[in-house]
C-alpha cells in the first residue's frame, strides 16, 4: 500500500444494511475507501480480484462457497489483500482455524468501531510481520475450544440426510416432521458441533464419527438446499 493512499476495501457480507453500516463509517473514519462489495462467497472472490483492495472484510456465513473455501482462494490471490473476518460466532476454535488459513484478523460482530478501524490499519501496516489480531469474549477465551457434543438420535438422522444434500423440505417428509422442526434441529447441531454451515456440521460429525459418510444418494436428492 502507497503511503497517503486510503485503505482499500472490499466488503463481503450477504446483509446489505450491515454492509451499508460498515461503509458508513468507513467513509466518516477517512483514510478508507470501499472499492467493491458483495453478498456471496464466489461473487466476493471474483469482486476482490477485480478490485485489488488491500483488505477484505469477511462474513463468515454467506451464500455459496463455505468460508474456508473463500478464504483459500483470497490467499492465493496475487497481489494478496488482508482478510479481516466479521463473525457473530464468538468461537476461539474457528477463530484459531481461520486465522491459521491466512485471516490477519477475527473480530466479532460485537466489537467496537474502534476495534475495527484498528483492525483494518494493524492488518495493512503488519502485513508482513506474522501479527494477528484477535477481538472475542473473555468467556471464549476463558473457556476455550468446546468439547465435542453427542448429538441426539433424531439430530443425526436430520444430519445424515443433510450430509446427502437433500434440502429442509426433503428431509422434513423424509423423516415426517415439519420444516421448522428440521431448521430448528439443525440450529442446535451448530451450536454443539460449532458449525458454520450445514456442510461443515456434516464433516465435523464425520470426524467425530457421530455419522458416517453416504454410500448412495437417496432417491429425492435433487441437489439443492433449502435456507439454513
Amino acid at each position: 500500500m502507497l503511503p497517503g493512499r486510503p485503505v482499500r476495501i472490499v466488503l463481503a457480507d450477504d446483509h446489505t444494511l450491515f454492509r451499508e453500516g460498515i461503509g458508513e463509517i468507513l467513509a466518516a473514519s477517512g483514510g478508507f475507501e470501499v472499492v467493491g462489495e458483495a453478498h456471496r462467497g464466489e461473487e466476493t472472490c471474483r469482486v476482490t480480484a477485480e478490485a485489488r483492495p488491500d483488505v477484505v472484510l469477511l462474513d463468515v456465513e454467506m451464500p455459496g462457497p463455505g468460508v474456508r473455501e473463500v478464504l483459500a482462494r483470497l490467499v492465493r490471490l496475487t497481489p494478496r489483500p488482508q482478510v479481516v473476518v466479521l463473525t457473530v460466532h464468538d468461537d476461539i476454535a474457528l477463530a484459531r482455524e481461520l486465522l491459521g488459513l491466512g485471516a490477519g484478523a477475527y473480530l466479532v460482530k460485537g466489537s467496537t468501531r474502534q476495534e475495527l478501524l484498528s483492525a483494518i490499519r494493524s492488518v495493512t501496516v503488519e502485513r508482513r510481520s506474522g501479527h494477528v489480531v484477535l477481538s472475542l469474549s473473555q468467556q471464549s477465551l476463558v473457556a476455550g475450544p468446546r468439547p465435542a457434543q453427542v448429538l441426539s438420535a433424531r439430530e443425526r438422522e436430520v444430519l445424515a440426510l443433510a450430509g446427502q444434500a437433500l434440502s429442509n423440505s426433503q428431509i422434513a417428509r423424509r423423516l415426517a416432521i415439519a420444516e421448522g422442526t428440521v431448521k430448528r434441529h439443525l440450529r442446535n447441531i451448530y451450536g454443539k458441533l460449532g458449525a458454520v454451515s450445514r456442510m461443515d456440521a456434516v464433516n465435523k460429525a464425520q470426524a467425530a464419527s457421530l455419522i458416517t459418510p453416504p454410500q448412495t444418494a437417496g432417491e429425492d436428492r435433487q441437489g439443492g438446499t433449502d435456507p439454513e
